[in-house]
This record gives C-alpha cells, sequence and structure tokens, in this order.
C-alpha cells in the first residue's frame, strides 16, 4: 500500500476527527481540550508526547538510525467568530467560538499522518517531530514554541494550510513570499475640547485626526518603491460624545504589510514622523503605539522542490497549482526564520458543497475531500526529506 492508499484507508477517522475538533474549538492559549485529544490520540498509537508552550503538542517518532529530523507543524486555535453554518451536524458548540480558518483541518490531518509514519517507522532512518501549535492567530504560539526550544536539532519543518480560495485537491507549493509580514498599530491624537460654536478656543482632534488619515496614505504612493507590495490599512477610528463639543481626544488603529523585512522595521519611524508633523500644524499632539506581529512568510526554494516531487509522485504533476501570495499573516514565519522549510496551500474550495467561503468568515467550511491529500503530503514529504 501506498502513502496516497493508506491516507484513503483512514479517510472515516480523519473526517471524524476534524468534525469533533470542529465542534469544539478552543480561542488562542485555552487549547485545552484541543492539547489533550492531540495527547490521547498520539499514545493510542505509542507515540512519544511531551507538552510545549503549555497548550502545545509534541510527539517524536524514532525511525532507523539516522540523523536527519524533519517537523510537521498543525496549528490548533480557533477565532472568536460565531458560526453560521445551521445545515452543519458539526458546527461548533462553543458560543462565539469558530474553526473559520481550517486549523481544525490541520489536527486531524497531522494526526493520521502520526499514524501513517509510526506504522512506517521501521522503513525509514532518522526522526519525525510532530508539532503541534497554539495561539497561531495571535502571531505567538511559534514564537514561544521557539523560545523553548522546539527547533533544536531539526533540519526542515513543512506546514499545510488548507485554503477555500484554491480548487479542492489543488496543491501550491511555489518557493519565495506566501504569507506577508503583518503588524498593528494606534495612534492617540489628543486635542483640547470645547464648545462646537466656539472652536477657537479648543484644539480639534477629530479634525487633526482626518488630516493624519489621508496623509498615512501616501506612504505606500510616495515613499515606498511602487514595485514593492505593501498595504497600510485603518480599521478602526473612535473619538467625540456630542454632535456640538470640540473632541478632544481620537484613536485610530490599523494595519501594516509587506513582504520586505527592512520595510516592515521602517513603517514606525515613518508612521512617526507623518503624525508628528501633522498634528503640529493643528497644534496638537499624537502618540503611536506600533506593535510588531509576524514576519513575511518566505518558502525554502529546495525545500519547496522535495515537496513537489513528493505530491507528483502520489497524484502526478496536475494536482500542482497556482496561488498568489497573500497579505494575510501566518506565524509559521518564525519557524521557516530558523530552519529551512515551507508552508503550502492545501486546496480546500467546492462551491457546489458551499465550501467557497473566505477564510474568518461566518460560515467558512471545507471540502473533506481535500483531507487525505494533505495527510499524503505529510507523510511523503517526511519520508523523501529523510531518505535524501
Amino acid at each position: 500500500m501506498n502513502v496516497r492508499e493508506l491516507s484513503e484507508k483512514y479517510r472515516k477517522e480523519l473526517i471524524a476527527l476534524r468534525r469533533e475538533f470542529h465542534q469544539n474549538p478552543e480561542l488562542s492559549w485555552k487549547e485545552v481540550r484541543t492539547s489533550r485529544r492531540v495527547e490521547e490520540e498520539l499514545k493510542k498509537i505509542g507515540i512519544d508526547v511531551q507538552r510545549v508552550a503549555g497548550t502545545g503538542v509534541v510527539g517524536t517518532i524514532k525511525g532507523k538510525e539516522g540523523i536527519k529530523v524533519v517537523a510537521l507543524r498543525a496549528d490548533m486555535d480557533a477565532l472568536p467568530i460565531q458560526e453560521a453554518n445551521d445545515g452543519i451536524p458539526y458546527k461548533s458548540k462553543n458560543d462565539g467560538v469558530m474553526h473559520a480558518c481550517g486549523h481544525d483541518s490541520h489536527i486531524a490531518m497531522l494526526l493520521i499522518a502520526s499514524k501513517i509514519l509510526w506504522g512506517l517507522k521501521d522503513q525509514f532512518k532518522g526522526t519525525v517531530k510532530l508539532i503541534f501549535q497554539p495561539a497561531e492567530e495571535l502571531i505567538q504560539g511559534a514564537k514561544k514554541m521557539l523560545d523553548e526550544g522546539i527547533l533544536e536539532g531539526i533540519n526542515t519543518i513543512l506546514g499545510i494550510h488548507i485554503w477555500s480560495q484554491l480548487p479542492t485537491g489543488k496543491v501550491s507549493l511555489e518557493s519565495g513570499p506566501r504569507f506577508a509580514a503583518g503588524d498593528r498599530f494606534k495612534i492617540t491624537v489628543k486635542g483640547i475640547g470645547s464648545h462646537g460654536a466656539i472652536p477657537h478656543l479648543g484644539i480639534d482632534s477629530i479634525v487633526t485626526a482626518a488630516a493624519i488619515v489621508m496623509n498615512l496614505q501616501t506612504i505606500v504612493s510616495r515613499e515606498i518603491d511602487p514595485l514593492e507590495p505593501v498595504v497600510v490599512s485603518l480599521g478602526k477610528i473612535n473619538g467625540g460624545v456630542s454632535f456640538n463639543v470640540i473632541c478632544d481626544n481620537v484613536v485610530i488603529e490599523g494595519t501594516t504589510r509587506s513582504f520586505n523585512v527592512d520595510i516592515q522595521k521602517n513603517f514606525p519611524l515613518v508612521i512617526k514622523r507623518i503624525i508628528d508633523k501633522t498634528a503640529s500644524t493643528f497644534n496638537a499632539q499624537a502618540e503611536l503605539e506600533y506593535i510588531a506581529g509576524a514576519l513575511p512568510c518566505i518558502n525554502d526554494p529546495v525545500i519547496s522542490e522535495v515537496a513537489k516531487e513528493s505530491i507528483s509522485k502520489l497524484y502526478g504533476d496536475g494536482v500542482i497549482g497556482h496561488l498568489k501570495k497573500t497579505m494575510g499573516t501566518e506565524d509559521f514565519a518564525y519557524f521557516i526564520q530558523k530552519v529551512p522549510g515551507i508552508i503550502v496551500f492545501l486546496g480546500g474550495g467546492n462551491k457546489s458543497k458551499n465550501c467557497n467561503y473566505p477564510h474568518h468568515h461566518e460560515k467558512f467550511d471545507i471540502d473533506e475531500d481535500a483531507l487525505p491529500v494533505g495527510v499524503s503530503l505529510y507523510v511523503q514529504f517526511a519520508l523523501d526529506y529523510l531518505d535524501m
């Protein structure tokens, strides 16, 4: 039986696990039931288990003699979203919490891959590490696991992300940038309140904030090479208490996205300069709180080719699809900053099954026919890399 056939053999169990995790979603750093169930399943197989980063779980499968170590990663956390998929039997049981990004699929695929690799452990040299990561949605879990030494001795790492905007069964394994760097910021504009009838006695923070909003738009258009994909988005603005009162404080919140680490590092300096100069024009003040998030997620070209050969030998070259890089973020970037690796987009989109909603949507769902493909890739990649 080849790896593809083994993956199909466990299809029912695979889907059952995915649906169990979908029904019982847990938020970042609260993956208590999830990590317990992962531990139970790994121990049932016979795999040694280690707790890392609180709710993180790492399993180890040792093959025959050999020094290479390959890591396979699945993230586990859900999102604070109320699920609206009323017609499915596996709808979330937890109010206001939903697996709206496919992490339930990732857990199930890696658990079944673990079972297959355990059965094949006498046929490969080296070691497979199974990383079940918490708190990806907060861009915190990977860093915490790294701080606890999870990648020590590991030669390469593969992550898979189910993707509803890619047709079911297609796999995108391009090298180079895949996910963007993503930071967030908060600007507090401080003026002086006054009655709306006597504005000259106050300093209007709303007018100041409006000018700041407009001036920040020039970062992308006038300060960055137009060949660089960059986004500065303002998603929230709040200020004022009454229609006839000059507002004293306004808070603006936004995000920056890029694929260039130098641009990412320069963002706070540029934003601060613009808000300071703009605020001073109106005799106001502006304070910046800038919070660094994910690094750009850049796939290694050599590992990408290994993964392409792995999936092609099971499904043929026709399974390989193309997907443009995304301005979304993924904290897997911290892993592949340390060791060569790739994150793969696994197609799970199927309009005929209502599985075409974008990630983080209240009706997000995936075509479960994609799951055996992901399992096959996890397993075959590990075998092929250890055999190199």
